[in-house]
């Protein structure tokens, strides 16, 4: 039976770190793969990350099952953070969070509950969106269809073209917004555009499915989820889908949750079951020590206040790579404005570029990037800056 399998093309991300990896030049940058680097282009692991650790290896004693729903601590642990406690507690048991594998595990257990719940729905997403939506959600069998997002003329939000598309999506159908520091773009919704879309959820009655990858990584840890909280404050039913992977540093410990609020205690308590029976059925049980990491920093203020610090710094150094990254492209007077990288969040922005151009940074540079031209802030450093900046002023000179 296998001699009739085709073989699959290579992942584009996945294609180009191989790529990537396989090139001699010595100036190489890898701007397409999506996880933090430091000035070193290492992803290291988080100080308050090892210190829990070394507790975690000293004092746990057993490595039973926890259950398909994960560690209960960890679950509360995770929904105050998204929540805050004032909206935690008034929530009460009309919310229920359950860990997952990793922010992945909770997108898939969600489109497995959201195909319990009403097969027939559509889930409107960004256009664009992550490239891993569509086939994390997919392969449970939903349907899809998008809303404009990213104006790529202007560079930012397309917002009028949001709202026209969101008023005529119907009640059971599903919009999935990014929570902070959208995927691919960066461009995240102001605090007036959130209220916004909370009027017309309400006003349709479609129900909000929220990613919140990056939590910390824009402007703050309350900063970055003000548009949940005030969905969570507003609607009767919200998906929050999070992960420890970029906040953390937790990529490989695949740690993450998913909250459900729904419009009754009674719904929830049913709701929960299902996703208990939809993570049995799919994974049996999440991995645990990861979430025991993230549970330890929480509750150990001293380990808390090692993680909020380090959290800082990334997210402080991500915001001036932007910053240095515009000046130096002004500099270099490349005849097109690229100031809205630096008003842009997180770890990605689209640079703008064609694909042509795109070819040739790889071909005759060593730069990778993706064909959309997303790239990572975080994988610019103090080293390789001025050859990036000064390759990209002959490509775009070349090609003008």
């Amino acid at each position: 039976m296998f001699q009739s399998l085709q073989a699959l093309p290579p992942d584009p991300i996945l294609g180009l770190t191989v790529a990537f990896k396989a090139d001699s030049n010595p100036n190489k940058i890898d701007l397409g793969m999506g996880v933090y680097k430091d000035e070193q282009g290492n992803t290291p692991v988080m100080k308050a990350v090892k210190q829990a650790e070394e507790k975690i290896l000293q004092s746990q004693d057993s490595k039973t099952y926890v259950g398909p729903t994960g560690a209960a601590d960890y679950n509360e642990t995770i929904a105050k953070l998204v929540l805050g406690e004032e909206l935690l507690q008034s929530l009460g048991k009309r919310r229920v969070t359950v860990q997952t594998p990793g922010g992945c595990g909770g997108l898939r257990l969600a489109a497995e509950f959201i195909g319990i719940a009403n097969a027939d729905a559509t889930v409107w997403v960004s256009d664009p969106t992550w490239a891993n939506h569509k086939p994390l959600l997919g392969s449970a069998g939903l349907k899809f269809n998008s809303y404009p997002y990213y104006d790529y003329e202007s560079h930012s939000v397309n917002f009028n073209g949001m709202l026209e598309t969101l008023k005529q999506i119907p009640q059971g159908d599903l919009v999935l917004l990014h929570g902070c520091c959208h995927n691919p773009s960066g461009a995240d919704l102001s605090p007036e555009q959130w209220e916004a879309v909370r009027d017309i959820a309400l006003e349709q009655g479609f129900t909000v499915f929220i990613d919140l990858a990056y939590q910390g990584m824009g402007s703050g840890l309350e900063e970055d989820v003000f548009g949940v909280r005030l969905l969570a404050a507003s609607l009767p039913e919200l998906i929050i889908v999070s992960s420890c992977s970029k906040n953390f540093g937790l990529y490989r410990e695949r740690t993450g949750a998913l909250t459900l609020i729904c419009d009754s205690d009674g719904a929830c308590a049913t709701a929960s079951t299902l996703l208990a029976a939809a993570a049995r059925a799919n994974y049996s049980m999440p991995p645990d020590h990861g979430a025991a990491i993230v549970q330890r920093i929480m509750s150990t203020p001293e380990l808390r206040t090692v993680w909020d610090q380090e959290l800082k710094e990334v997210r402080d150094r991500i915001n001036r790579l932007r910053s240095q990254f515009v000046q130096k492209l002004n500099e270099a007077e490349i005849a097109r404005d690229f100031s809205f990288i630096e008003n842009e969040k997180g770890m990605f922005s689209f640079l703008g570029v064609d694909k042509n151009q795109i070819k040739t940074l790889i071909e005759k540079y060593s730069i990778y990037l993706v064909d959309s031209s997303r790239i990572n802030v975080a994988s610019i450093n103090d080293n390789n800056i001025d050859y990036l900046v000064n390759s990209l002023a002959e490509v775009l000179t070349d090609q003008a």
